[in-house]
């Protein structure tokens, strides 16, 4: 638990605790939200193939990279999206603009996916 200014003890038992959260909020993720699982079905395929495709290990981080910071993205949205819900059902402007936000966020590095992809790979094929 805290100390007495507040702060949790730190090493290797912290570690592991923030290792068992994260985990939990990624099988929740993973439970909960189709977009998220769609988002690691693709990172799964794709990859692979960013990882034969890049000719350095900075075109391979670009383009594994841009992909995992989607997932982050997505799994923020989903927590934004989650506390909105917890406060219940009904509608207001700023909850609507704030899960607007969020999926805004989500595309932007969706964008930024195809950008990275699109700068790395485009003057091979053309």
């Amino acid at each position: 638990m805290a100390d007495e200014i507040g702060n949790l003890p730190r090493g290797p038992a912290r570690v592991l605790k923030a290792a068992v959260w994260s985990w939990q909020g990624l099988t929740a993720a993973w439970k909960h939200e189709s977009s998220f699982r769609l988002e690691v079905y693709l990172f799964v395929v794709l990859a692979p193939l960013a990882l034969w495709l890049g000719q350095t290990a900075v075109e391979r981080v670009l383009l594994v990279g841009s992909m995992l910071l989607v997932i982050a993205m997505e799994l923020a949205n989903s927590a934004i999206e989650a506390v909105i819900e917890r406060y219940g059902p009904e509608f207001h402007v700023l909850a609507g603009r704030a899960k607007d936000m969020g999926s805004a966020a989500v595309f932007v590095l969706m964008m930024n996916v195809l950008l990275c992809w699109g700068l790395i790979l485009a003057p091979r094929i053309l």
